[in-house]
């Protein structure tokens, strides 16, 4: 598919993935790209959903917007994340249905698959089993999707695709340490603790859990291929194939903030699911898509990019 010429409309396209997306189809010509604001269309809401249909016809559909956030977000709001993500997914698919949309592209979750799934996760393995716990009703309602996507395509020819990034980070990311994931929140604990002077920072759970990242950059990359070259039922994972620890990550982060304290884990918190590694196999040879970005050159621009914007956000001193 050309994507130069549709009408693309891209849900959650100011967040932060969402923002890289829409940078990169424009860098490919894409001049008709609109961005549904929450103020603007609630997507929770079907009369919403009409209405950006009816004024903006897409021709293909990006469905990132999502409520989402770290292991506590996700334990403090299952019931929110599970109704909202479900809600918006389950009717922005129906109307693209019903206002025949060329192309639809859903973006799911790795918290969609088995708390225990082996290494690395096969596409193939998504049904195997009940998600980690503490992400469950966020991930179930993403795989929803899948099954709508699959269901409509099935039943009424509709062309949409469905993918899997594995955990996203880069410059742009949500730093709130409420609602942040574990890149953001471990870079941003490092610098304060850094600034204050402090020994010390604590992190949840014992550090032994595993993750694999993919940097932000290169997921939109990987999205706009995807939407370009592929065309199948088939779930596609999006991820880079390494492998890091929670422990290695924090004093892989500490190191590069310039943080030389202790790094406490504080055991009566949860770890989350105990290993994540995906099989990126299927997205290379469906679409050509490889993460470019090495991990170490991803966190050095996400770090930079943070301290620069927490620096230009502090109010300025007038002697």
């Amino acid at each position: 598919m050309d994507l130069r010429d549709k009408r693309i409309v891209v849900t959650g396209g100011a967040g932060f993935l969402g923002s890289y997306l829409v940078d990169r189809l424009r860098d490919r010509g894409c001049r008709n790209v609109f961005v549904p604001t929450h103020g603007d269309f609630d997507l929770t809401h079907l009369v919403s959903i009409d209405e950006l249909f009816q004024e903006h016809r897409p021709e293909v559909l990006f469905h990132l917007a999502a409520a989402v956030g770290g292991i506590g977000a996700n334990r403090s709001n299952p019931g929110r994340f599970f109704y909202e993500n479900a809600i918006m997914g389950i009717q922005l698919i129906e109307a693209a249905r019903r206002y025949k949309t060329e192309k639809t592209i859903i973006l799911g979750t790795i918290c969609a698959y088995p708390k225990f799934t082996p290494i690395p996760f096969r596409e193939d393995e998504l049904w195997d089993g009940y998600p980690e716990e503490t992400n469950a009703a966020y991930g179930l309602a993403k795989k929803m999707l899948l099954v709508q996507s699959q269901a409509y395509r099935q039943q009424y020819g509709m062309n949409s695709i469905f993918l899997l990034p594995v955990n996203l980070y880069g410059p742009r990311d949500n730093f709130d340490l409420e609602s942040s994931h574990v890149i953001p929140a471990l870079i941003r604990k490092c610098a304060e603790a850094l600034d204050r002077d402090r020994a010390e920072i604590v992190l949840w759970g014992d550090g032994s859990p595993t993750r694999e990242f993919l940097y932000v950059e290169d997921a939109a990359e990987g999205i706009v291929a995807a939407a370009e070259r592929y065309d199948s039922p088939e779930p596609v994972n999006l991820g880079s194939g390494m492998e890091i620890s929670i422990r290695d990550l924090a004093q892989k982060i500490a190191e590069l903030v310039g943080f030389r304290g202790r790094i406490e884990w504080d055991t009566a918190q949860p770890n989350g699911q105990p290993r994540r590694r995906l099989d990126v196999s299927r997205a290379e040879k469906e679409f050509g898509f490889r993460a470019k970005t090495s991990f170490d050159e991803g966190l050095r621009r996400t770090i930079v990019w943070y301290l620069a914007d927490r620096s230009a956000k502090r109010p300025s001193t007038v002697a």
